[in-house]
C-alpha cells in the first residue's frame, strides 16, 4: 500500500529541502511524494530533477494559487488509498510512514490517523510554547499506555471545537473520504478544522497513535509579529464557528454547536497575542484581539 506525501510549497527553499530529505530518509520506502510549488525561487525545479528518484514528482502552478487552493490541486493530484500533506518547513520522523502504515492497517476503517508529534523551533530544536501544553493538557485524549485510541462522533466534534488539538500536516487521510469533501476555497486560517469537523460529522472516525513520527515546526516569529501584528485572521474563525455551530444544531449535536459557539482556545489564542501586538503598538490589532476574545457568544 503507497502513501502519497503531497508537499504544497510556498516559501523557504532550504526548509522545503529539509523536509523533503526527512521523506527521502524513511524507513519503508512504499510512497510517493508530490511536490506542489506555488512559488518562483530560483534553482527549484533543477535541485528536484538533480535527485533522481523516480518516487518524486514536482510540479510548479502556472500562477500563485494560494494556500486552500493549492491544498485543493494536491488533494485533486493524490492516487492512493492515502495520503498527508506534509508542511514544506515540518519534517518527518524516519519511522512516519512506517507507523502510519502500521496503524491503518490496524484501522483501516477511519478517515484521520494523528500520529505522536513533536514541537520544534525555526532551528529545528524542540519547543514548548503555551498553545500546545494547552492543547495537550486539556484537550488531547490521554494515551500514555500507548495504545491507538479511535475517536468519532459528537463528543470528538465538541472536543476538537472547544481546542482543536490536532497537528495537520501531521495527519495521514483517507482519500475517498477528503476527496469527498474537499478544502472549502474561501478559508484561508481554519481550512483545516472545516474539513474535519465535516469528515466526523458524515460518520467519520479519528485514529491516535501516540507513536512519536513527525516534527511541527513552530516559527516564533511569525507567532510574535504576523498574527499579532494583525488580529484579522480571528475574524475568519468567528464566521466559521457561528456557522458551523448552526449546522449542528440542524444535525441534532447541541453539545458541539455550543462548544462552537464558545470555541474557548480561540479566544485564549487571541488574548495570547495581544502582547505582540502592544509590543509592535498596533492599536488596530489590540481592539480586534479584544474584541474577539471578550465577545459574548452567541
Amino acid at each position: 500500500m503507497t502513501i502519497d506525501i503531497m508537499l504544497p510549497h510556498y516559501g523557504d527553499t532550504a526548509l522545503m529541502q529539509a523536509a523533503v530529505r526527512s521523506v527521502l530518509d524513511q524507513t519503508d520506502k512504499d510512497w510517493r511524494l508530490t511536490v506542489v510549488d506555488d512559488g518562483r525561487e530560483p534553482d527549484v525545479p533543477e535541485w528536484f530533477a538533480a535527485l533522481g528518484d523516480d518516487r518524486v514528482r514536482y510540479l510548479r502552478n502556472e500562477v500563485n494559487l494560494g494556500i486552500t487552493r493549492n491544498f485543493q490541486k494536491c488533494v485533486d493530484l493524490v492516487e492512493a488509498t492515502h495520503f498527508t500533506m506534509l508542511g514544506s518547513d515540518d519534517l518527518m520522523m524516519p519511522t512516519y510512514v512506517e507507523t502510519l502504515r502500521a496503524a491503518i492497517e490496524a484501522e483501516p476503517g477511519a478517515a484521520i490517523y494523528q500520529p505522536g508529534v513533536e514541537v520544534i523551533d525555526e532551528h529545528g530544536k524542540p519547543v514548548t510554547t503555551l498553545g500546545d501544553e494547552v492543547k495537550r493538557r486539556l484537550y488531547a485524549p490521554k494515551t500514555s499506555d500507548g495504545k491507538r485510541l479511535v475517536l468519532s462522533g459528537e463528543p470528538l466534534a465538541a472536543n476538537l471545537l472547544g481546542g482543536n488539538w490536532l497537528y495537520f500536516p501531521s495527519i495521514c487521510w483517507r482519500t475517498d473520504a477528503v476527496k469527498a469533501v474537499g478544502f472549502r476555497e474561501e478559508l484561508s486560517v481554519i481550512q483545516d478544522l472545516a474539513l474535519i469537523i465535516e469528515l466526523i460529522r458524515r460518520g467519520e472516525s479519528l485514529v491516535v497513535d501516540p507513536a512519536p513520527a513527525f516534527r511541527y515546526r513552530r516559527h516564533s516569529a511569525s507567532l510574535s509579529s504576523a498574527e499579532a501584528a494583525t488580529g484579522s485572521r480571528f475574524g475568519e474563525a468567528v464566521r466559521f464557528f457561528n456557522e458551523v455551530a448552526d449546522d449542528l444544531d440542524q444535525h441534532g449535536w447541541h453539545k458541539a454547536a455550543k462548544a462552537a459557539r464558545r470555541h474557548l482556545s480561540m479566544r485564549l489564542h487571541a488574548l495570547t497575542m495581544l502582547p505582540g501586538a502592544l509590543r509592535h503598538r498596533r492599536s488596530d490589532a489590540v481592539r480586534r484581539l479584544l474584541g474577539y476574545a471578550l465577545t459574548r457568544a452567541e
